[in-house]
């Protein structure tokens, strides 16, 4: 296999730490934020993440797969998760520890709860709403209520961290570095 080659596109208002391990063919759209001690890994094709997403440290985003893995938009990667997803809707929420296997796409609105290990034996789409939790990753749909609540707190989060992050942490800026 020949070695992979670092090619970095981040937005000029994504704000991402210098000690972010980044791995291959990755975009980083506006407004997203990268913890300290994230990875991103397009091992096997790119990576394009969205804007206004939150990747806390810890996270692992791996892409094993040829097909370009999207994540989309305004969604909340929490500290210590793995997700392997090869699609990942808009506004969704993976827990602090939860692992995503490559086999599950995610849509837009769900939610994978904290410690939840998700391995589904064959490709799966989750639907719109759908919430994952507890040990035997049980589901339920989720009925929407309150969306609009989480979305404003999740923007304030953001801002807090566009504000704070620059101020105790080096950032890297596009195209390898």
């Amino acid at each position: 296999m020949p070695p992979i080659r670092d090619k970095f596109t981040i937005h000029s208002k994504a704000v991402v730490c210098q000690d972010v391990e980044l791995k291959g063919d990755i975009t980083i759209g506006a407004g997203t934020i990268v913890h300290p001690k994230a990875t991103i890994f397009a091992i096997a094709g790119p990576i394009v993440i969205g804007s206004g997403c939150i990747i806390e440290e810890g996270a692992i985003i791996v892409n094993r797969r040829k097909e370009v893995m999207r994540i989309g938009d305004d969604n909340l990667f929490e500290i210590g998760c793995r997700v392997e997803s090869p699609t990942v809707g808009n506004c969704n929420t993976i827990c602090t520890r939860a692992r995503v296997h490559h086999t599950l796409r995610i849509s837009s609105y769900c939610v994978v709860g904290a410690g939840v290990l998700v391995v589904p034996t064959e490709d799966e789409m989750l639907d719109e709403y759908t919430v994952i939790y507890g040990p035997a990753a049980e589901r339920r749909v989720w009925s929407g209520r309150g969306k609009v609540q989480e979305m404003d707190l999740r923007r304030k989060h953001a801002e807090y961290l566009r504000e704070m992050l620059p101020k105790f942490n080096r950032l890297r800026r596009g195209d390898g570095a």
